[in-house]
């Protein structure tokens, strides 16, 4: 076993771990527990007694504490599974060794090219070491380059006791890409008192805001009839739907939308001449824009429906999860510490603002304050997924960092 990060990164994402969404089991795949037991085996061998897997896909496990010092316990969590949103099956990932600069072409698919001019990122990784797909496959360093992280800043606090911490659990989910990463976490056996995910993006970057989030369904009851008889009675469903969806503010949308708009998003729509059903997810940074557009939403409802007088609705808002800083601003040292760390480690430290959500944003909620850090991973969800070697070491020096900054300052 190789304990670099690039080392085990590359070994994590060649096994499949994506989600279902589609799915009622916890974990929605059970290929996840594939990667799982790897973790655990891992852990074990680094000399974490009590790693292991539980019946819902978490893996848990505790570095012990060195210090005298009464010092709060932090966590280090980061998720198993990759997005459904693009192939995560046979990942050859490819490592550009020493970037000097430009376009980089995947030679699994040629018509697919990580741009410069996307990707303005890149202009700062010039000699370092990128590791891409081939073009056919997402990455995955979303999330497995924090699960690489994690577990080597875990071996070097195990190797290094000259480095004083107080207790630190390590804490990997599964389902966070669909939104179910904490639904069966056991907080009590968990027992820390504050938490990072290592789930960002850019090296420096602090995360301690999210969106607020929310779901809408909507179901539209049409009238349906044969069509020869239909004058003045077919009511259909599917036309109802479709001037729904051609009402929607066109500068509310994500595709318009940036810093911290809000949105509104149609993610899906099934329907038949009698019935039909949208699917949409709200987005804002705070709990009176989400709402302002759920009425929005529902007005344009009631107002299409309303030229259909057989026709009915019904208009359902779920909550998803809601903007982590709520919670943190109650407690500043957990940013500062970040922050102080991110500094050690060499990097200028940029604290702003995730227009999305992470494991913890629920977990901020559910009584563990959660803000994210820097992974390191570009163009998430995508063929085009990028990360750098440098990078993630830097990720690995902030946990080191960390770990010792809470322990001086208890």
């Amino acid at each position: 076993m190789t304990d670099t990060v690039l080392d085990r990164f590359l070994r994590y994402v060649v096994i499949d771990t994506q989600s279902d969404p589609a799915s009622s089991t916890q974990p929605t795949t059970g290929k996840q527990k594939d990667l799982g037991r790897v973790l655990v085996d891992e852990l074990l061998k680094i000399g974490l007694a009590d790693a292991h897997l539980d019946e819902h896909g978490y893996v848990y496990a505790t570095i012990p504490a060195n210090s005298d010092k009464t010092v709060p316990v932090i966590c280090f969590c980061s998720h198993m599974d990759t997005a459904p949103d693009f192939n995560g099956t046979d990942v050859k990932p490819q490592i550009v060794r020493n970037y000097a600069g430009g376009d980089i072409k995947l030679a699994g698919d040629t018509g697919r090219v990580i741009r410069v001019s996307d990707h303005p990122e890149l202009k700062n990784q010039i000699g370092n070491d990128i590791v891409t797909t081939d073009g056919t496959t997402l990455l995955g360093a979303d999330d497995k380059a924090g699960l690489a992280e994690i577990m080597t800043a875990a071996q070097i606090l195990v190797d290094n006791p000259d480095i004083r911490h107080g207790t630190i659990k390590i804490l990997f989910t599964p389902d966070e890409e669909v939104g179910r990463g904490v639904n069966k976490v056991d907080l009590k056996k968990l027992g820390a008192d504050f938490a990072y995910t290592m789930d960002g993006e850019t090296a420096g970057h602090i995360e301690d805001e999210t969106f607020s989030a929310d779901g809408v369904e909507i179901s539209i009851s049409g009238v349906a009839i044969h069509p020869g008889f239909a004058k003045d009675r077919m009511e259909n469903a599917i036309k109802i739907a479709g001037a729904i969806i051609d009402r929607l503010p066109r500068d509310i949308a994500p595709e318009t939308t940036e810093g911290q708009q809000g949105f509104i998003h149609p993610i899906g729509v099934t329907g038949s001449m009698e019935k039909a059903a949208l699917s949409f997810i709200i987005r804002d940074f705070t709990d009176t824009g989400l709402t302002e557009k759920e009425t929005m939403l529902e007005a344009i409802v009631k107002d299409v429906i309303s030229a259909y007088p057989g026709s009915t609705y019904h208009f359902q808002v779920k909550e998803q999860y809601r903007n982590m800083k709520v919670v943190l601003d109650r407690h500043p040292e957990i940013v500062e510490n970040a922050i102080e760390a991110v500094r050690r480690a060499g990097m200028t430290p940029l604290r702003g603002s995730i227009r999305g959500g992470t494991d913890g944003s629920r977990l901020s909620f559910m009584g563990l304050p959660c803000p994210n850090i820097f992974a390191g991973g570009h163009a998430f969800h995508s063929p085009l997924e990028w990360v750098s070697r440098q990078d993630m070491e830097k990720a690995v020096k902030t946990i080191v960092e960390l770990a010792r900054v809470w322990e001086e300052r208890a």
